[in-house]
């Protein structure tokens, strides 16, 4: 595991963007897995400005995202499906059909979840994977108890995790109680995996997922059995 410390938000966000853009430069037919948050947006700013700048293309990209809420429509403004149109794929030249999006709303979503770890199949795996970490650890919408066999499946969701994610939404009400996610083991099949983290409140679940026991109580902790994982914190974060 490498870990990185990055001065401030900023530093954060463009050291995430400069191993985005070494991923696609090296591999312009690369396939990233993403995330959604608080935590990317910088990083995808940052992406976003490189591309205006003609320094990057993502057109042979392939993008698959981590997650999505289950029953929320793609067109509500607080759906990942708008998130990630409004961040990145509207201001640049990912082509659309190559774009993959867990959808919530599916008639079937256990067809749903097992077609999505098919199409990852298909396109030969994730080549890196951006992943943030929960205030208990989970990653994607990974619960602390989840398996570490786990494929993509539908998540139910804490209490604690819906009031973290409740955004613009006015009540917690309105926050869905089930999402689909990527499971732990599709995590780690990818083959590099990039965790952002930055703020204060995450500093003791890192100290636990990076250097704790590797147990499904927190489910980001089975980072530290990857062979190539890339940690970048700020210095809030980071803390001592």
């Amino acid at each position: 595991m490498k870990l990185l410390i990055a001065k401030d938000y900023d530093e954060l966000s463009t050291r995430a963007a400069t191993l985005v853009i070494e991923t696609v430069k090296q591999r312009p037919v690369a396939v990233l897995g993403l995330a959604t948050g608080a935590t990317p947006l910088g990083m995808y700013a940052n992406l976003v400005q490189s591309y205006a700048r003609l320094e990057i293309s993502f057109t042979q990209v392939r993008t698959f995202n981590l997650d999505d809420y289950v029953g929320l429509p793609r067109l509500s403004p607080d759906s990942f499906y708008q998130y990630m149109h409004r961040a990145f794929f509207s201001q640049t030249d990912v082509r659309p059909e190559n774009i993959y999006l867990l959808d919530g709303t599916a008639h079937n979503l256990t067809d749903e979840c097992v077609n999505y770890e098919r199409y990852i199949e298909e396109v030969g795996g994730i080549d890196l994977q951006i992943v943030g970490i929960g205030r208990d650890g989970h990653l994607g919408f990974c619960e602390p108890g989840t398996s570490f066999e786990s494929k993509t499946f539908v998540a139910k969701l804490t209490e604690s995790t819906r009031q973290a994610n409740a955004g613009g939404l006015q009540s917690l009400d309105e926050v869905p109680k089930r999402a689909i996610t990527m499971g732990l083991s599709t995590i780690m099949s990818a083959r590099k995996i990039l965790l952002l983290a930055n703020g204060q409140a995450k500093t003791d679940i890192l100290r636990q997922a990076l250097y704790g026991p590797v147990t499904e109580a927190v489910p980001a902790s089975i980072l530290q059995r990857h062979p190539d994982c890339t940690v970048i914190l700020d210095a809030l974060a980071a803390g001592e």
